[in-house]
């Protein structure tokens, strides 16, 4: 049976653990401490709910219990055999296979015109700003590393995310300037909707009748917009 690959927290598990047996506190210290978290999804309680699925699975095993003072013991696990095939599929799978996200900026944009143009602009302006922000933050923290003498290849994922702030800051920049210059496809309809949502007609009415509202052949594709019965 094929194993579900969707929680990538379970990949970076399974990688700890090729290293040397481990327990879930030490699993997630080593996680932090190589800023793991800024990739992978981190958090101690969904930690230990994956140490037990893979258990289950029977890609880790138990290897033992450790103890440091006074507090309680703690079960030390070790990669199976299944597992390490398992690893080496999964990141296989991971490095070769394109697959469909779904990011919530792309949501947003897929209902852009629910808010106004003028609306749309002043907020992507406000995002264009926390971009530049944070590829700023990325880039001081890949010269972090380097100062540090960590080899680019244990850190590369902040070069790859620095690649897509800048892609979509680019993206930003010219979806602003394309509002901002009316350039934009559809921008007469849509700025005259918000006009008229503005005077009070219901969105609804504009479905039903767009002809009482729009110039002919403004909005002929919107009987391609018709939801099935």
């Amino acid at each position: 049976m094929a194993r579900s690959r969707s929680n990538p927290l379970a990949l970076a598990i399974l990688s700890c653990l090729s290293e040397q047996p481990m327990h879930p506190y030490q699993i997630s210290a080593t996680l932090k401490h190589r800023n793991k978290e800024a990739s992978i999804r981190l958090n101690y309680g969904s930690l230990y709910s994956v140490v037990g699925s893979l258990l289950k699975q029977g890609l880790i095993a138990e290897h033992g219990t450790s103890q440091d003072g006074n507090r309680p013991q703690r079960t030390i696990y070790a990669i199976t055999p299944e597992g390490e095939t398992e690893l080496v599929d999964w990141m296989r799978e991971l490095i070769r296979m394109p697959v469909k996200e779904y990011p919530a900026l792309e949501a947003g944009l897929a209902l852009l015109p629910v808010l106004s143009p003028d609306t749309v602009v002043a907020l992507l302006g406000e995002r264009l700003d926390r971009l530049r922000a944070s590829i700023e933050q990325e880039q001081a923290g890949i010269a972090e590393a380097a100062q540090m003498g960590l080899p680019q290849v244990l850190s590369i994922e902040g070069e790859y995310a620095v690649a897509l702030l800048r892609a979509e800051r680019d993206f930003v920049e010219s979806l602003i300037k394309s509002i901002d210059s009316k350039q934009i496809g559809g921008y007469e309809f849509w700025a005259r909707m918000h006009q008229l949502r503005d005077e009070g007609v219901s969105l609804a009415d504009l479905t039903r009748n767009p002809e009482k509202y729009f110039a002919a052949g403004e909005v002929t594709w919107m009987a391609l917009d018709e939801a099935p019965d």
